[in-house]
């Protein structure tokens, strides 16, 4: 990605050497592959360049390419034309831009997403909130010396198998339990979360960063999920070498972390790894995530088999093998009543939303029926 240029120059009139290392980078160290440029042909896309959005602020955008960074902003078409927030660009699309500064763009059309990380957008019933797009990998962060829930974890294994995103957890800040404590904690996520790569480290001894490091490949975007304080940014400056983003510490008053990234922002890392770092989320709101839910919690979906009644709830039914497995010790309860509350949360969504479209459906009939008036009345 980059190398080294000796340049030449005179002083106290003496020939010398300086070492300049020159970047260089192509869209393919960005993620850009093969079926992206074959839209792009097939579009008609071929006259404008190809970024991808690394920042987004309140429709603000910061768009890479291959040697520059672009402030941008969409062309009125496509604002116009979009259904809803989701059909705007965020961080980790590929754009077709032009420019028309320096150092601004205009963008022109978002390329087809391969993958969606998105909740519940917080006080807006119905609705979704993107978090990352184009994303290989999540690394779930969890804090190990504060409020440390699996259940959490849950609902981002949930959100990434609703989006066909590899999950990793990551275990911060090992540092601050002796190792078995940290034992016992690993034991206990896998007790309930299986076959899921787990990563242990500390930011201030360097504990397991190399672990980390390794487990990055050149060409795929990873994206940092989890709550305020959990040592996002941190990860982020350790797997970077340098002090990318601001860090804070846990507020004393509340034991709450503080939010340090205020927005979403996509890197390169030196080894290859592209990575996202996220605000901190306190709610993780879950939204049509059927298949999500499903996958992470396959052993309940397996149990629901053996139930007497297919439309079981698993909530008080006789002969429901989802309770029964939790009677007998078989199933873990905490994540059995983990389940049911996302499921309600799921079908509270769903209902949401066909809410929504019901009274969008009952306004568009009623501006028909006011043109329609207005026509008549005109002649």
């Amino acid at each position: 990605m980059d190398f080294i240029l000796l340049k030449k120059y005179r002083r106290n009139g003496s020939l010398r050497k300086r070492i300049c290392r020159i970047i260089i980078m192509k869209l393919e160290d960005l993620g850009y592959n093969i079926d992206l440029e074959n839209y792009r042909k097939d579009q008609g896309l071929d006259s404008f360049k190809v970024g991808r959005v690394i920042s987004e602020h309140k429709e603000r955008y910061v768009v890479k390419t291959a040697n520059k960074e672009y402030e941008g902003e969409i062309v009125g078409n496509l604002r116009y034309s979009a259904n809803d927030r989701s059909d705007f660009p965020a961080v980790g699309d590929w754009v077709a831009i032009s420019e028309y500064d320096d150092d601004k763009v205009l963008i022109h059309s978002v390329f087809p997403r391969k993958t969606t990380i998105e909740r519940q957008a917080v006080g807006k019933q119905g609705e979704k909130q993107i978090i990352a797009t184009n994303i290989d990998y999540a690394f779930i962060v969890q804090a190990v010396d504060r409020d440390f829930n699996i259940n959490r974890i849950e609902r981002y294994l949930t959100i990434c198998n609703t989006s066909n995103v590899k999950p990793i957890i990551i275990l911060n800040k090992i540092d601050l339990i002796n190792d078995t404590e940290l034992k016992n904690l690993i034991t206990m996520v896998q007790k309930r979360i299986k076959q899921i790569q787990i990563i242990a480290i500390s930011n201030e001894s360097k504990k397991g960063i190399e672990n980390l490091k390794e487990s990055l490949e050149k060409g795929e975007t990873y994206c940092l999920l989890g709550s305020s304080g959990v040592g996002k940014s941190t990860i982020l400056n350790s797997l970077s070498g340098k002090q990318i983003m601001k860090t804070n510490t846990i507020s004393t008053n509340t034991n709450k972390g503080r939010h340090v990234t205020t927005h979403r922002e996509l890197l390169v890392l030196e080894n290859g790894g592209i990575l996202i770092d996220n605000p901190g989320m306190r709610e993780v709101g879950i939204a049509d995530s059927t298949d999500g839910l499903e996958i992470t919690f396959d052993t309940i979906i397996e149990l629901s088999q053996n139930c007497k009644f297919r439309d079981c709830t698993h909530t008080r039914e006789v002969g429901c093998a989802v309770i029964l497995a939790v009677e007998s010790g078989d199933l873990d309860k905490s994540s059995y009543k983990n389940y049911l509350k996302m499921e309600r949360e799921k079908i509270h969504y769903k209902s949401t939303v066909a809410e929504r479209r019901k009274k969008d459906k009952a306004f568009g009939k009623m501006v028909k029926r006011v043109i329609k008036s207005k026509k008549q009345n005109k002649y």
